[in-house]
């Protein structure tokens, strides 16, 4: 069985970030998002994947590559104009070819696993499946209406919900979805719906099997939501006693469940796990606090930093207060000013930023 997976979007919930980095690319506990599906569809013997993508020039292609280093066998498909899930998908019909295949969005990151999922549906004598998963608000998902353990009807953002359970990114099909593909029309976003052919499907009473996740699962698709995913993600770390070494000097305390890259320095700091730090990076005078990821080549000075990303290459200088559940993208600097003068602040922003004080 092969995989899809979808990456064409333009991250525009996610900018400013997303304006120079591609969403799938963007950490979570030091990996980017794409990578956690990856390393789930590979644990479970899927290694022929297919990633839809808005262009070959994408930085997600220079990125991933052929997929080698992952274990993986990496192919391109190209989605020019996005329009809809389901037009992605037709897309990568002449990938798969006859055989069943899976379908993620490369934004979700699951605690579950779904490995009995994605081995069983070849042989099972389901015509497609869909991960579900608990919501406290239906009327704002994609819900679908179970009976006997099988999807019935899917009904988008319903008013009179029939279940609490959201379509989470998750489906597996057989060829029969590209036919179903084929006779649906643009909703009302000019969209092709993925849940639109679905319903084809079951109009054609084709069997769907409904698959309730366990565990946590994340869309995160926005900022706050790539934080909540960074904190359950390091959340889930294994225990690991209190880093040593000579890298670690003056009045530094490091606690369990900290990982620290290679030449990197703690000097006259406290670490407080679960954290997770890159390669290279020099922290001095400062406070890191949990669910905290710090990415290759950064440095904090005289600064706290707590329940954060922290991507690559940034400087945190003289902060003052505490930088608390923030997202900052590669090559940032965030330095306090040493002019005397009225408070005031002075900002270099990209277009849609946010800025709370």
């Amino acid at each position: 069985m092969k995989a899809i997976i979808l990456a064409a979007g333009q991250g525009t919930r996610l900018r400013p970030v997303t304006l120079t980095m591609p969403k799938p690319l963007v950490p979570v506990a030091n990996r980017p998002l794409i990578a956690y599906a990856i390393t789930l569809l590979k644990r479970a013997g899927l290694t022929e994947i297919g990633i839809i993508v808005n262009s070959l020039e994408s930085s997600i292609t220079r990125a991933l590559g052929d997929g080698e280093k992952l274990g993986v066998k990496l192919s391109y498909i190209v989605q020019e104009e996005q329009r809809g899930l389901a037009h992605a998908i037709g897309l990568a019909q002449d990938f798969v070819g006859d055989e069943p295949f899976s379908v993620f969005l490369g934004d979700n990151i699951f605690q579950d696993q779904m490995e009995t999922l994605l081995r069983e549906f070849p042989d099972s004598d389901a015509e497609a499946a869909i991960a579900l998963g608990e919501v406290k608000d239906p009327t704002r998902f994609g819900i679908a209406e179970i009976k006997q353990g099988n999807v019935v009807r899917v009904v988008e953002k319903p008013k009179d919900p029939p279940s609490n359970l959201a379509i989470c990114g998750v489906y597996l099909f057989r060829k029969s979805i590209f036919d179903a593909i084929g006779r649906i029309k643009p909703s009302w976003r000019n969209e092709y719906e993925i849940t639109d052919a679905i319903q084809e499907l079951i109009v054609d009473k084709r069997k769907i099997h409904a698959y309730t996740l366990q565990g946590w699962w994340i869309d995160a698709g926005k900022p706050g939501a790539i934080i909540d995913a960074n904190h359950l993600v390091l959340g889930d770390m294994a225990y690991t006693p209190p880093p040593e070494g000579d890298h670690i000097t003056g009045d530094s305390a490091v606690s369990h469940r900290v990982i620290l890259g290679e030449n990197t320095r703690i000097v006259d700091s406290v670490v407080r796990g679960p954290v997770i730090i890159g390669d290279n990076v020099t922290i001095r005078g400062s406070y890191v606090g949990p669910y905290t990821a710090i990415g290759d080549g950064v440095t904090i000075e005289n600064s706290e930093v707590e329940a954060s990303i922290i991507m690559r290459e940034c400087v945190l200088r003289d902060v003052p207060g505490r930088i608390d559940s923030s997202l900052i993208a590669d090559n940032s600097e965030v330095v306090a000013s040493n002019r005397q003068t009225p408070s005031a602040h002075r900002l270099v922003l990209a277009e849609n930023s946010y800025v709370q004080f």
